[in-house]
């Protein structure tokens, strides 16, 4: 969990948030939060956005993410596939804390999702 102590025995959690830049061909979308199964579907439809709009290649900045779990990879994998079969695109997983990163080793989804 994302938290910093901000007084005794209370605990500020960084809410989540999807913030898309860039070229509509290759979006930077900034995630914040946990991404899990109550945020993974805000998650899900933005990407399936990006992806209607044209998106091919989307670089996730998750230097923000604090937490993924299964529903959150479902959504990412969701992602790279429907990317695949569109033809070649992408998906870049850049600045991921080390908790994070760990969760992409162990399912083997690391170089699928380009983790950097």
């Amino acid at each position: 969990m994302d938290a910093k102590d901000v007084g005794e025995g209370s605990t500020m959690v960084t809410p989540f948030g999807v913030e898309v830049s860039g070229a509509p061909a290759a979006p930077v979308v900034v995630v914040r939060g946990e991404i899990d199964v109550a945020t993974s579907p805000k998650l899900r439809n933005e990407l399936n956005a990006l992806i209607a709009l044209g998106a091919r290649d989307i670089t996730l900045e998750f230097a923000g993410v604090s937490f993924v779990d299964s529903s959150g990879l479902g959504v990412l994998v969701g992602t790279y596939k429907r990317l695949r079969e569109a033809g070649e695109g992408s998906i870049r997983i850049v600045g991921a804390q080390a908790s994070v990163r760990k969760v992409f080793e162990i399912t083997g989804l690391e170089a699928a999702l380009l983790v950097d």
